[in-house]
């Protein structure tokens, strides 16, 4: 039985609209202990069905280990968007992208695709000075309506600045990671290993905590 029924597909291509390049997705998973993984694949097959621009490629867990290395994955199921090129850009998700939070991934495919979303300049020359590695986590769960706004927010940075990386974490699929930071509301971003705050804010309350935690000078 299919996941998206016509009149849903319909609207998600429509949301898609006429990408520009090709993106790839690469979903990491396993048939063995990983009860999620069966249903976010077929998420993703249906998803990836809706462009000819869209393509999905499977690695499983134990026997492309090299290859989920390099995509930076460390959990699963694990999914990271690609560009035409197969370059990573800092973008994942881990969990089923579903309910409100497959915006966020509809977003991210058009800016990957090469659809960039406007931004001040003032904005988009303060990430320009980030220098230092970040890692942003943001835990969402599907019937979160604040959650893509954190999301995309996330993902921007990483997509303008290769010194960040961006992952979606769905917040019940990974209990055991949500207990770890404390996670008691949705959506909760983590910078670096340290909580920041929770809620959907602008770009510039996650750049003022970047900005606060690099040493060296901007």
């Amino acid at each position: 039985m299919a996941i998206f029924n016509e009149d849903t597909r319909k609207q998600l291509a429509e949301l898609l609209g006429s990408l520009k390049n090709k993106v790839q997705i690469a979903f990491v998973g396993s048939e063995k202990d990983c009860p999620t993984c069966r249903d976010t694949y077929r998420f993703m097959e249906e998803f990836s069905a809706l462009h000819d621009k869209l393509s999905l490629k499977y690695y499983e867990w134990q026997l492309d280990a090299e290859s989920i290395s390099k995509l930076g994955v460390d959990k699963m199921p694990g999914i990271v968007l690609l560009d035409e090129n197969g370059k990573e850009q800092g973008v994942r998700f881990y969990g089923i992208p579903a309910g409100y939070e497959i915006h966020s991934l509809i977003s991210a495919v058009r800016e990957i695709s090469g659809i960039p979303a406007e931004m001040p300049n003032d904005i988009t020359e303060r990430i320009s000075r980030i220098i230092e590695p970040f890692h942003i986590q943001v835990f969402v769960t599907p019937t979160c309506s604040q959650c893509p706004g954190a999301a995309i927010t996330a993902h921007r940075l990483a997509l303008h600045n290769e010194f960040i990386s961006a992952d979606i974490i769905e917040a019940n699929t990974f209990s055991e990671l949500s207990e770890k930071y404390d996670v008691k509301s949705v959506p909760n971003v983590i910078i670096n290993e340290k909580p920041a705050f929770t809620g959907s804010h602008p770009v510039t309350k996650f750049l003022e905590i970047m900005e606060q935690f690099q040493s060296k000078p901007l």
